[in-house]
């Protein structure tokens, strides 16, 4: 089986084994073996069973054994899948002209509740409605009410999820670890400054995931730029540091790590494991976005929310890239909200609106 030639391979220089696998998540069997091999071996787990399909009515109460069997080294549940990155990619004009056009070919197009839901969606697609606000609360709503979360939740079992925007509302949604996806030549420091920033001042734990840089074949970057971008977060405080290992490459029993990546993991093992390497444990500066700025961050015309970029954009792209270059992972990077005191956790404060003066 290739997930025990894989643990067999970095078991030496590694802790943790996310079994985050599509097809072992309708197989209890496999999804057993594994986590015992895994175990067995001195490994740690977090585990992906998707949601709790009728179909497959094991997986709530193999969560359960699962807690009993492996103790401590069942970490707890990789539960869906980047719901931020979703939110902002997804084709909402194409969502509000489909919901637009059932309403109106429909008999309920005369029902003042779907006439609301008419009104809102024609708002959306000719731009007189943009509702930061409201979408947060759906957003965060959405996820914290889920109904397996909630199960999981109240049974104490720790819900992971990987992810590469909306960090922030994420954990409002009531995931306990959010990881940051490093990839897709994105700024590996910036991603950093938002997770770590989240985290931060909402009293969470957080990690980062490296995976794809193309959309094919190698997939990952190299061996150096693996080790750069975790290294980074481990000096920035990530607690876990993960490396995305699909798809399967032909002739390669490992998915799509190689030679040089499994080269950088154990010289990242032994470099971590090296009093000389240090760690954040304050940060010098903070950025503070508006509240409830829904924006992907990849670049200054990215989404907000549903919503295309707006006039506020510029403006925090700009300074935003002038802090990061300034302070790298000496900064976070957070939002406007009442419910976290900022002037309590930092001292060093900036503002997506001001000027900055001398910026060296």
């Amino acid at each position: 089986m290739e997930a025990k030639l894989l643990i067999d391979k970095v078991k030496d220089y590694t802790n943790l084994f996310v079994l985050q696998s599509g097809p072992v998540s309708y197989n209890i069997t496999a999804a057993t073996e594994i986590c015992d091999y895994a175990t067995s071996q001195g490994l740690d787990i977090i585990v992906f069973l998707s949601w709790f399909d009728p179909e497959h009515s094991w997986r709530y109460p193999w969560i359960q054994e699962a807690a009993q069997k492996y103790g401590d080294k069942f970490l707890g549940i990789y539960y869906y899948d980047e719901p931020g990155g979703t939110q902002i990619d997804y084709d909402w004009t194409n969502h509000f002209i489909t919901w637009s056009n059932n309403i109106k070919e429909s008999d309920a197009n005369n029902d003042p509740f779907y006439q609301k839901l008419l009104e809102s969606s024609e708002g959306y697609l000719n731009g007189t409605i943009r509702d930061y606000n409201t979408a947060a609360q759906i957003y965060a709503n959405y996820i914290r009410n889920d109904h397996d979360l909630s199960l999981l939740k109240n049974s104490s079992i720790q819900l992971f999820v990987s992810d590469y925007a909306l960090y922030w509302w994420d954990y409002l949604g009531e995931y306990d670890v959010v990881f940051a996806q490093l990839g897709w030549n994105n700024s590996a420091t910036q991603e950093i400054d938002l997770i770590k920033g989240a985290a931060h001042l909402q009293n969470k734990d957080w990690g980062v995931i490296a995976t794809w840089k193309y959309h094919n074949a190698p997939y990952l970057g190299n061996g150096t730029e693996i080790y750069n971008q975790l290294l980074l977060s481990y000096q920035a405080g990530a607690k876990y540091l993960i490396i995305f290992d699909y798809p399967s490459i032909e002739e390669n029993p490992y998915g799509v790590l190689t030679d040089e990546h499994f080269e950088a993991l154990q010289n990242l093992w032994e470099d971590i494991n090296n009093p000389a390497i240090t760690r954040l444990t304050t940060v010098e500066a903070v950025l503070v976005l508006p509240q409830n700025y829904g924006w992907g961050m990849r670049h200054v015309n990215d989404r907000i929310w549903l919503w295309n970029a707006d006039e506020n954009s510029p403006q925090i792209w700009d300074i935003s890239q002038k802090l990061i270059t300034q302070y790298g992972i000496n900064l976070d990077i957070v939002y406007d909200d009442p419910q976290f005191l900022i002037t309590e956790k930092y001292n060093k404060i900036y503002y997506w609106n001001q000027t900055l003066i001398n910026f060296k």
